[in-house]
C-alpha cells in the first residue's frame, strides 16, 4: 500500500459541535488507504467490526464448551485438546500473512479469510452430524479456524504501522483492537442466551452468518469490482520472500530489544488465550447457579473503555514529554502486572461477586498490553511490522507456549481438582514476558528500510 500524499482534512463536524460517533472514530480520520474509497473512518469502522467478528468466531467453543463436553461426553483433557488445537493453525499462517499485507496491502487477505472462517462456522454444527468421531472432527475444525484467522493481526499491524504515527499508535491499535473485547462481549452475551434457549448450534449459526453478512456488504459497498480482484503477479510478489530484502533478518533478530517484545508478546497472548479459554468454564462449574451472560458479558464490557483509555493514557503521557519506552513499560506492567495479581485473586474466591469484579479487573487490565507490546513492534521496525508481529506470535516457541498453556490448564484441572493452579500457572507465565521486557525492553527503531516515512 502507498502512504498517503497529501494531508488528511480534518474531520467535519455539522453544526459545530462533534457527535459522540465522530469522537469515536477521530483516532482513524488520518489514516487514508485509498483516496477512491469511501472515507477513512468508514473503513477504520470496518476494522473495528471485523475484530469484533473475529473473536466472535473464536469463542463459539469456548463459550459452548460445557455444553459440547456434555453432549459427546468429553473430559477436561479432551476438552483441552479441541481448544488448543486452535493454536496449531494460528501460528501457520501469521508469517505469510504479514508478509503479504507488507507487500500488497491487507484488505483483500483480511476478506478472503473471513469468509472463510465464516463459512467454517455455518457448516460445524452440521457436519458434527454426519461424522461419527466428533472429538478428531472439532480438533480439526479449530485447527483449520487457526489457520484462517492466523492473517488478521498481522495485516493489522502491517496496515497501521505504516499509517500512523508514533504519538498516534498506541490510541489507534487499543481502539481497533478494542473489537476484540466487544466481539468477546456480543458472544458471551448473545451466545449465552442462544445456548439456553436453542442449543450450542445456534451459537455457531449466529457467530458464522454475521461475520458472511459483513463480508459481503464490505464487498459490495466498499470495494470496487476492480478492488477485488488480485492479479497473479502480485500474489506471487507476495508470496516470494526475496533475498534482496532491504531489511538484514540476521541483524535484526540479533537484537536484544527484538527477543524481549517476542518473548513478552507470547507470554501475554498465552495467558490471554488461557483465560479467554477457560473462564466460561471456571464460572459454570464453581459458580453452577450463576447466569452465562453474566460471566460471560461483564469481564469484556468492562475490557472496552479500559483499552481505550490507556491507548489515550499512553498517547497523552508521549505527548507530555516521557520517553516512549518508559511509557511502554509502564503500560505493560500494569498489563502484565497488575492483571496476574487479580487472576491470583479470582483462584482464592469463593463469591460470585468477588470472582467477577477480579475477572473484569484482570481481563480489563490486560488490555494495556495494547499500548505496551503490540505498538512496541511498530516502534521497533515500522517498515516490516507485520512480518514481524507475524514471527512473534508464530513458530514453534508460540505454538507450544499456547498450546501448553491451554492444555495444561484443562490437565491441571482434570489432574487436580483445583482451579488455582490454573491462576498460577497465568500469573507464572506472565511474570516471565513482563521481566524480558523490563530489561531488554527499547523504543528505538531497529530496522534499516529508508523507504519507510514517518507520518
Amino acid at each position: 500500500t502507498e502512504l498517503a500524499s497529501e494531508p488528511v482534512p480534518p474531520v467535519k463536524v455539522l453544526g459545530g459541535h462533534p457527535s459522540a460517533w465522530q469522537i469515536i472514530l477521530w483516532p482513524f480520520s488520518h489514516l487514508l488507504l485509498s483516496p477512491c474509497r469511501p472515507t477513512c473512518r468508514v473503513w477504520m469502522a470496518m476494522l473495528l467490526l471485523g475484530t469484533c467478528l473475529l473473536y466472535c468466531a473464536r469463542v463459539t467453543v469456548p463459550i459452548c464448551a460445557v455444553a459440547l463436553s456434555a453432549h459427546f461426553g468429553w473430559d477436561k483433557k479432551q476438552s483441552g485438546v479441541v481448544l488448543s488445537s486452535f493454536f496449531w493453525g494460528y501460528c501457520l499462517t501469521q508469517i505469510i500473512g504479514g508478509h503479504i499485507s507488507d507487500q500488497i496491502g491487507g484488505e483483500k487477505v483480511l476478506l478472503l479469510s473471513a469468509s472463510a472462517w465464516g463459512f467454517l462456522t455455518v457448516i460445524t454444527p452440521l457436519l458434527t452430524h454426519i461424522s461419527s468421531a466428533h472429538l478428531v472432527f472439532m480438533t480439526c475444525s479449530r485447527f483449520l479456524m487457526g489457520l484462517l484467522q492466523g492473517v488478521y493481526f498481522p495485516s493489522l499491524a502491517s496496515l497501521l504501522s505504516q499509517r500512523v504515527r508514533e504519538s498516534e499508535r498506541a490510541f489507534t491499535y487499543s481502539t481497533v483492537g478494542t473489537g476484540s473485547q466487544f466481539g468477546t462481549l456480543v458472544i458471551g452475551g448473545a451466545g449465552s442466551l442462544l445456548l439456553d434457549w436453542y442449543g450450542w448450534e445456534s451459537v455457531f449459526y449466529f457467530s458464522g452468518l454475521l461475520t458472511l453478512l459483513w463480508v459481503y456488504c464490505t464487498c459490495k459497498y466498499l470495494l470496487t469490482e476492480k478492488e477485488l480482484t488480485i492479479p497473479i503477479e502480485y500474489l506471487t510478489r507476495g508470496l516470494s520472500m526475496s533475498k534482496q530484502s532491504k531489511v538484514p533478518w540476521k541483524q535484526l533478530f540479533t537484537k536484544a530489544p527484538i527477543w524481549a517484545v517476542i518473548i513478552a508478546q507470547l507470554s501475554t497472548s498465552s495467558t490471554f488465550f488461557t483465560l479467554l479459554s477457560w473462564l466460561p468454564t471456571f464460572f459454570k462449574e464453581t459458580f453452577p447457579e450463576s447466569k452465562g451472560w453474566v460471566f460471560n458479558v461483564v469481564p469484556w464490557l468492562v475490557a472496552i473503555p479500559t483499552s481505550l483509555f490507556s491507548g489515550f493514557l499512553s498517547d497523552h503521557l508521549i505527548n507530555q514529554g516521557y520517553k516512549t519506552i518508559t511509557v511502554r513499560k509502564f503500560m505493560q506492567v500494569i498489563g502484565s502486572g497488575v492483571s496476574s495479581i487479580f487472576a491470583l485473586c479470582l483462584g482464592q474466591t469463593s463469591s460470585f461477586c468477588k470472582a467477577i469484579v477480579f475477572a473484569s479487573a484482570s481481563v480489563g487490565l490486560q488490555t494495556f498490553n495494547h499500548s505496551g507490546i503490540s505498538v512496541n513492534v511498530q516502534d521497533l521496525a515500522p517498515s516490516c511490522a507485520g512480518l514481524l508481529f507475524g514471527k512473534d506470535s508464530s513458530g514453534l516457541g508460540a505454538v507450544l507456549e499456547r498450546f501448553i498453556c491451554v492444555y495444561l490448564a484443562g490437565y491441571l484441572i482434570e489432574t487436580t481438582g483445583s482451579w488455582t493452579s490454573v491462576f498460577n500457572l497465568v500469573a507464572a507465565v506472565n511474570s516471565i514476558g513482563l521481566c524480558a521486557f523490563l530489561v531488554f525492553g527499547e523504543a528505538q527503531r531497529v530496522d534499516t528500510d529508508s523507504a519507510y516515512i514517518d507520518l
